[in-house]
């Protein structure tokens, strides 16, 4: 039979566990921060590999067509400096276009308006010329005219040129020299040929350059 001294000792032992367990510490792991520093994002961004960026994303089928469209349209340009002023170019093949022959006789042998003003966009102008050894003739319209940039475009609309050339435009721009006296002539002769067995006119742009040099001479002696 237990006593009850044994009971009382017996609870006193379990109440004695129980409190111990409770002040046992639980120990909880802290969260680990992972953070990606400044230098790492650096170079990850400096590791990555460049863009390619390709030149064009049209179809080699269409590009090759393209090619063959436009091999019979062409552009030429020159520049010829001269001491002349840009003014009083400009002046001589929108104003006095039929002075020209004065200025260069072996390359342009005469001038004439045949409908318009001298000048003023939409006047025909009828050119006799000497080109490859040969006279010839040109009939143009004059496209544009812009005083303040001292450019003229002229269009041929018949002539010689018609025979090998589905069109052609010829743009006559001068601008003054920078630091300096005298201007740049910039010929830009644009064109449609006929044929691929029809050449480049390179002849009659370096024609363009003999002619800006002697009216620049021509510009000079009235002075």
């Amino acid at each position: 039979m237990v006593t009850s001294g044994r009971m009382a000792e017996a609870a006193t032992e379990v109440a004695k566990k129980m409190e111990e367990k409770e002040e046992t510490p639980v120990n909880v792991a802290p969260t680990k921060t992972v953070e990606a520093s400044a230098e790492e994002a650096e170079t990850k961004v400096t590791d990555a590999p460049p863009k390619r960026v390709d030149a064009t994303n049209k179809p080699a089928e269409e590009e090759v067509k393209t090619t063959e469209t436009s091999s019979l349209l062409g552009k030429l340009e020159a520049y010829v400096e001269i001491k002349a002023s840009a003014e009083k170019f400009h002046h001589m093949f929108t104003e006095k276009p039929h002075h020209v022959s004065k200025a260069s006789p072996g390359n342009i042998q005469g001038c004439e308006l045949h409908q318009g003003d001298w000048g003023k966009p939409g006047s025909i102008i009828f050119w006799n010329y000497f080109h490859d050894g040969e006279a010839k003739v040109a009939k143009d319209r004059v496209e544009a005219v812009d005083s303040e940039k001292n450019l003229v475009t002229f269009r041929v609309i018949e002539g010689d040129l018609m025979k090998e050339y589905k069109s052609f435009l010829a743009t006559i721009q001068v601008t003054p020299k920078h630091g300096g006296t005298g201007s740049i002539v910039h010929w830009h002769l644009e064109y449609e040929k006929i044929s691929e067995e029809v050449a480049h006119p390179e002849t009659l742009l370096q024609l363009c350059v003999e002619l800006s040099k002697e009216i620049d001479e021509h510009l000079l002696s009235e002075e």
